[in-house]
């Protein structure tokens, strides 16, 4: 089993060789380690050998496809985050507060409820260049904890201070951080208590299932995409989410309280019992929920009922009756004692005119009296490629069109900051 998980970035040095006896230091003691590396650091030591330290792809690209919010995740993943080697310019550059690539935006992100260590390493003149001086000291005002550098023959062949401190004592000071740090006993998946006080919002996610028989169902192509993105967004403006899920959608990667269900009888109970025993701030109901259940089943002319047991024989044809089911978006505020609880809703229409589109977006706001309504089209989704467009709606009004789950998992978590439940 992994230990403590370190975000470990390193800049460009030559010392970097030095950061690699680390590395390996910490895979050894069983440390859950992720690289992230500028690419002048890469100049130095390559990505084959740090993966092959870690197990595990070095991140570098700010803008990579599909890692665009890792400033943000990676820094709320990590136990500890360490910069070694740190060069003057990295180390200026986070003093300024400039965020022009990964590493300077992770350590932007950083909320200081946890470790972060840099280990210095450069010239001497460099390291005593009052520039430099003065950016460790505003560094350590900020929490910033900094190894201070061993004095040897450096690179350039002088004598002197600026030399990246010893593998051995990094290593001790990592352990002893830890140690007694609050995040260090906490674990994928877990919230630290002490580092959250935030707003309750419930997610709904993925598509219900009616069963037809034993291995038949009516279904829909809800995969938990949207609100999985929406809950990773959520979580990271500070919110706590409740994830009830479809059981084989997407989990969001950001921590959160997990629930599943299968049918509309699943989620209904699902809602009726979180919403009853645990005091939310919002509900973004983004479940694909199922309009009708198969209430019975005509074959050649008989009509069974529908149950558990029954297996459907070979027939030519056969008949399926549906019955409505209740609208749960409806019913949300009543399930929670609430009548000012926010809703977010969610309407799918099908190739529909705009002025239709528009008629069956505010039925939703007039019987559910939703806060927002997210409206998307079938003819806007490339299911393949995962990729949506969203309209978001307050008051009837178009306020936004959102080309992604990270926009609009934003649009919708400024609004729950704002309003109060």
């Amino acid at each position: 089993m992994l230990n403590s998980k370190i975000l470990f970035q390193m800049t460009g040095s030559i010392a970097c060789f030095k950061a690699c006896q680390v590395l390996s230091k910490l895979a050894q003691a069983r440390y859950d380690v992720q690289v992230v590396a500028t690419k002048s650091a890469l100049q130095f030591v390559g990505t084959a050998t740090l993966e092959g330290l870690t197990g595990k792809a070095v991140v570098t690209d700010l803008f990579e496809q599909g890692r665009a919010m890792d400033h943000i995740h990676l820094v709320r993943w990590a136990d500890l985050i360490l910069v070694a080697p740190a060069t003057a310019n990295h180390i200026n550059k986070m003093a300024l507060g400039i965020g022009d690539d990964l590493l300077t935006t992770q350590f932007l992100a950083h909320d200081f409820k946890k470790p972060f260590l840099i280990a210095p390493a450069m010239n001497t003149a460099m390291y005593q260049h009052p520039t430099t001086q003065k950016s460790l000291g505003l560094l350590k005002n900020m929490g910033v904890e900094i190894l201070e550098t061993a004095s040897g023959v450096l690179a350039c062949g002088e004598i002197g201070w600026g030399r990246l401190l010893e593998p051995d004592l990094i290593l001790a000071e990592i352990e002893t951080r830890l140690k007694n740090s609050p995040s260090a006993s906490s674990t994928l998946g877990e919230i630290p208590k002490t580092a959250r006080a935030a707003k309750k919002i419930l997610v709904t996610a993925g598509g219900t299932q009616q069963p037809i028989d034993q291995v038949r169902h009516l279904g829909n192509k809800s995969t938990g995409v949207t609100a999985a993105g929406i809950s990773e967004v959520l979580y990271e403006m500070g919110f706590d989410v409740i994830y009830l899920q479809a059981k084989g959608s997407l989990s969001p990667r950001t921590p959160c309280e997990k629930y599943s269900f299968v049918t509309f009888e699943d989620l209904q109970q699902q809602l009726r019992s979180l919403l009853k025993d645990i005091r939310v701030d919002g509900v973004v109901h983004a479940a694909a929920v199922a309009d009708f259940s198969v209430d019975t089943i005509e074959i050649d002319g008989k009509t069974m009922a529908l149950n558990e047991n029954i297996k459907l024989p070979t027939s030519d044809t056969l008949q399926l009756r549906l019955k409505k089911n209740p609208k749960l978006v409806n019913e949300l505020r009543t399930l929670a004692g609430n009548s000012k609880l926010p809703v977010v809703a969610f309407k799918m229409t099908s190739h529909l005119p705009v002025d239709q589109a528009r008629i069956a977006i505010e039925k939703v706001f007039s019987e559910s009296k939703s806060n927002l309504v997210i409206h998307n089209d079938t003819r806007e989704i490339d299911w393949d490629q995962k990729k949506y467009v969203y309209h978001v709606y307050k008051s009837k009004e178009k306020i936004a069109t959102c080309e992604n789950q990270t926009e609009l998992g934003f649009q919708i978590g400024n609004y729950l900051m704002e309003v109060d439940p």
